[in-house]
């Protein structure tokens, strides 16, 4: 028994799921888009594995081996395909492929779900209640319902995948579902580690946020961030600290990868990422980074300075205030967002009145930001910005700020 499964944890499940049914039969190759073709074909062509069963589950081979593949079927040779990516639907044209991305009940489906159900289904595994334990947390995590549902649990599987090898991850796993059948848990120093581990996630990705640049491809307004590690974390925190962009892209400039990760249901990152050769599902893809990516992804946007997270921690100047917000971006542009009503939001940026108005401070701050790359001001900017403007000492500003920015918002505005 042969298969080739993905390199992150929903393909170290399948991998896992096999040698736990064929034992030392199973042969487990882990790879990855740039070599999964390379390798299934160089297996096929080999005589000695013409009555080998083949299972490709988690990733899909390009068009070239997909005929091989189907030849290798019609010569009565074991293959079959499981998948559950919205990318390789068409796959579902052959009677060896198997790609269905939710179940019936709505619910998101996994490879390592899949490839358990096909085994239960024709005979090869009994049901184990830990398996399945292992299982659900492996498809929450792949299909990100964890953050819905706040099932910590299957995260920190995750991140327990990426601390340990694959090898050491895969071999205790592989003890614990065969010695005890009853149940899953991580055990007390397993969590002590991931305890740890968060720690360090956080600091990076607090890191990571202060070097995101943003850009335009096509009407995508994009954030990009050169990153090798916590990726699913990092592209998450990004997304939500800066929810005005449609995607982030990951740059793994040594591994020549990319990670593409959205927050919003209306943006398919699978579609996006098939430009590239990559796939996957509609909120979170991946490929190899090509030539025209490096030039669109690195070279193009080199010289933009990165953007800033909103100040957090403020007292005066603060979102969706009842009379003005403040900010500001690298070029020192200066831009505020005025409320005139409950519904209707004016721009002024550099002391100019922008046309358009808006109707809520979410369009009027969405707007600023792609067009303007610009972030909340930090309360001691925004004094200092105030003082110079109005000609008025700081402290007087902070000690009637609320009546003084509504007697003088008309000095924000040149006439």
């Amino acid at each position: 028994m042969i298969i080739f499964t993905d390199i992150d944890l929903d393909g170290l499940g399948c991998g896992l799921i096999a040698k736990l049914v064929f034992g030392d039969k199973a042969h487990v190759y882990y790879c990855s888009y740039r070599n999964l073709n390379q390798r299934v074909e160089a297996v096929i062509k080999n005589p000695e594995n013409n009555k080998e069963e083949i299972y490709i589950t988690d990733l899909a081979v390009n068009e070239q081996v997909e005929k091989k593949l189907e030849e290798r079927f019609q010569q009565g040779r074991p293959v079959q395909m499981i998948d559950h990516h919205v990318t390789a639907m068409h796959f579902n044209e052959y009677k060896w492929a198997s790609v269905i991305p939710e179940y019936e009940t709505g619910k998101k489906t996994c490879a390592t779900s899949l490839f358990y159900d096909y085994l239960i289904t024709h005979g090869k595994l009994e049901r184990s209640k830990a398996l399945e334990e292992f299982i659900e947390l492996v498809r929450q995590y792949d299909t990100w319902e964890w953050d819905e549902n706040n099932n910590i649990a299957a995260k920190r599987l995750n991140d327990l995948f990426y601390i340990r090898n694959r090898e050491q991850f895969e071999e205790e796993m592989l003890k614990r579902l065969t010695e005890n059948t009853d149940s899953f848990t991580l055990s007390e120093t397993e969590n002590m580690l991931l305890d740890i581990e968060e720690q360090k996630i956080n600091r990076y990705i607090h890191s990571k946020s202060r070097q995101i640049v943003q850009t335009f491809i096509d009407d995508f307004c994009i954030g990009i961030v050169h990153a090798e590690q916590y990726l699913s974390e990092l592209g998450n925190a990004l997304n939500n600290l800066y929810p005005h962009m449609d995607m982030i892209v990951l740059l793994n400039m040594s591994g020549k990868k990319m990670g593409f990760r959205t927050i919003h249901d209306e943006i398919n990152v699978a579609k996006f990422a098939k430009r590239y050769g990559g796939g996957g599902h509609p909120k979170a893809s991946g490929s190899e980074m090509t030539s025209e990516a490096f030039q669109q992804f690195v070279v193009n946007v080199f010289e933009l300075l990165p953007m800033k997270p909103d100040a957090d921690r403020n007292e005066y100047n603060l979102r969706n205030s009842n009379a003005v917000s403040a900010f500001q971006n690298q070029m020192n542009d200066i831009s505020y967002i005025i409320a005139k009503g409950e519904s209707d939001y004016d721009i002024v940026h550099n002391q100019k009145k922008l046309e358009q108005t808006f109707a809520t401070f979410e369009e009027a701050e969405r707007y600023l930001k792609r067009n303007y790359s610009s972030w909340l001001q930090y309360d001691q900017d925004y004094f200092y910005q105030l003082s110079a403007l109005f000609k008025v000492p700081i402290d007087k500003i902070k000690q009637n700020h609320t009546e003084m920015i509504n007697n003088l918002l008309i000095d924000i505005v040149k006439e």
